[in-house]
């Protein structure tokens, strides 16, 4: 699987958030910048994000996804 192919599906499944994706081809890492994790757990945030592929972990397609979540607020306090 590619970076390209888990940025694509995270996007699909959650419109108008900011995804980068690296990873080695099963292990990867996700930066996803969302609105909609606005008032939102640590743990709800991830399981948003490991919804949209949880069909490639089922299928062990994809084999480990290290996700950080931002808000749009909280990326520009950031940096």
């Amino acid at each position: 699987m590619e970076n390209a192919q888990v940025e694509t599906l995270i996007r699909n499944g959650m419109p108008g958030a900011e995804v980068t994706v690296t990873g080695d081809g099963r292990h990867f890492e996700a930066t996803v910048v969302s609105e909609g994790f606005a008032g939102k757990s640590l743990l709800q945030r991830h399981r948003l994000v490991m919804e949209t592929v949880k069909t490639q972990i089922a299928s062990d397609e994809l084999h480990a996804l290290s996700i950080k979540t931002y808000t749009p607020e909280e990326m520009t306090s950031n940096k």
